[in-house]
Formats: C-alpha cells, sequence, structure tokens
C-alpha cells in the first residue's frame, strides 16, 4: 500500500499545481493525474455535473490502484468532496479558496479574491467568508475565460492580459493588497498578476497547504511511501491526448505523455 500512488484530478491542467506542491513534499510517491479537459471548465457546470465527473473519475482512479485522492480543483471539491467521502474507503483530500491566509495578511483591510463562477456560488466559499471574513472586506470577482487559456497554455498573451487587467484592476483601485487564487488554474497566472498589480500585492494560493494535509493524513494511516525520489507519474485525458501532452509538458516544464481516459 505504502508505493501505491496518489490519486489528482482536475477539470483540466489547473491541478498540475497542485502536482507541483505534492511532489515537492513528497518526491518519492508516484501519482497519477487526470485532467477532464473535455468537459472543462466546471466552473460554468452545474454542480451535479460536477459531482458526477468525479465520481466516475474518482472510480477510474481506484481502479488504478491509488491509495489516496486528492481533488486538485476548488469547483470539484466544492461540487464533488462530499460525495466522494461518501462513497471511497480511502482518504479524500480537497482544496478551497485560501479566504482565510488573504485576511491575515492583508493591511489595508481590503482583500480580492478571483474564482470560477460555481465557486462564487458555493455554500463552501459562504462558509469561509462568515468564519474568517471578519472586518475584512472580501471582493469577490467570478473570472470567466481565464481556464480556456490556461488550458492551451497561453499565460501571457494579449488577450489574457487584457482579461486579466480588467478583472483586477477594480479590486486594485478598492485598495485590496491580497488577491486570492480561487482555482488551481490561476496558479499559472501569478507572473502577469504580479507585473500587473504590483510586487506589494500578496497573491494567495493553497496548494502548499493541501500537500501538507496530503503528507499528514499519509502519515497518520502509515501509508506515506518509502523516502527517496523515485515516485513515477502517469496522466489521463477525458481530451485529445496529443493536445494534453503538449499543454501538461509546457505546463511542467518537462515532457510527459498523455493516454486517453476510457469513457465511463
Amino acid at each position: 500500500m505504502n508505493e501505491a500512488p496518489i490519486g489528482i484530478f482536475d477539470s483540466g491542467v489547473g491541478g498540475l499545481s497542485v502536482l507541483r506542491e505534492i511532489r515537492a513534499a513528497l518526491p518519492a510517491e508516484s501519482i497519477d493525474y487526470v485532467a477532464d479537459s473535455a468537459n472543462a471548465p466546471w466552473g460554468d457546470k452545474p454542480p451535479g455535473f460536477v459531482r458526477d465527473r468525479g465520481l466516475a473519475i474518482s472510480r477510474f482512479l481506484v481502479s488504478q490502484g491509488v491509495k489516496a485522492i486528492v481533488i486538485g480543483s476548488n469547483t470539484g471539491t466544492a461540487g464533488s468532496a462530499e460525495a466522494l467521502r461518501s462513497a471511497l474507503s480511502i482518504p479524500v483530500v480537497g482544496i478551497e479558496p485560501g479566504i482565510k491566509p488573504a485576511v491575515m495578511a492583508t493591511r489595508t483591510g481590503i482583500v480580492g479574491a478571483i474564482v470560477p463562477a460555481a465557486v462564487s456560488e458555493s455554500d463552501r466559499l459562504a462558509s469561509l467568508l462568515d468564519r474568517f471574513g471578519g472586518d475584512v472586506k472580501v471582493i469577490i470577482q467570478p473570472v470567466p475565460g481565464l481556464v480556456e487559456h490556461i488550458e492551451e497554455a497561453d499565460l501571457d498573451g494579449p488577450e489574457l492580459r487584457r482579461m486579466v487587467e480588467g478583472y483586477i484592476r477594480p479590486m486594485l483601485d478598492a485598495g485590496a493588497d491580497a488577491i486570492v487564487l480561487g482555482s488551481t488554474h490561476y496558479v499559472f497566472l501569478k507572473p502577469v498578476i504580479t507585473e500587473i498589480a504590483g510586487a506589494d500585492v500578496a497573491l494567495i494560493e493553497t496548494g502548499a497547504a493541501v500537500a501538507r494535509q496530503l503528507t499528514r493524513i499519509l502519515d497518520e494511516r502509515g501509508i506515506r511511501a518509502a523516502r527517496g525520489d523515485g515516485g513515477r507519474e502517469r496522466f489521463w485525458t477525458s481530451g485529445d491526448p496529443r493536445q494534453a501532452s503538449r499543454v501538461i509538458s509546457s505546463l511542467l516544464g518537462r515532457n510527459v505523455k498523455v493516454a486517453k481516459l476510457p469513457a465511463r
């Protein structure tokens, strides 16, 4: 069981930002990653669709022998985490927008959050705001269109820059000095956001926190892989494997081969 892989899934390539954090924290672990690229983005899909995709992909990962599942998606966590924990016997680790660390980081008392539409309307985000918002003003901004650019590995094109500027400029003008990256996809936009917002604006992501939580769970259950850096990786996509291989290789900075996810 210790040498069994960790399963990670997302609507597409955003979860690769979580994969990087897990790889840094747990180099001995093997990883199986599924990108549901044929259905990306999930942010504009009904909650039932996200739940069903999460269940189908998780069952595939279980069939591959994974010992734990990480939902590498804020939308996926909001839509499917509860169902997965009810249906599966292995641990499930989700991710949520970093409202708490953003509230702790702000000096102006104003926080911005860029999120998928599904997350902006979720009970999970409402709960985070109720618990940690306090006296801080949190500006929630859905950002349709960004995921599609990232899914093409376009991280700094002129159209993308125009969109990012349009989404975050009002937050900055309102005094926000911390911006929550409310999707794992948006982590790949940190360089362009920093160019627009300036180095003094904190960009809050939670991939490292997910890696720490996964580490705790593996250690508590005694199923952490032996020390070393030999963990293998496998990738599947519900979309075009050639396209996914190109994009994932570009985002990870190394060549990977992506297989076609069996229809489920």
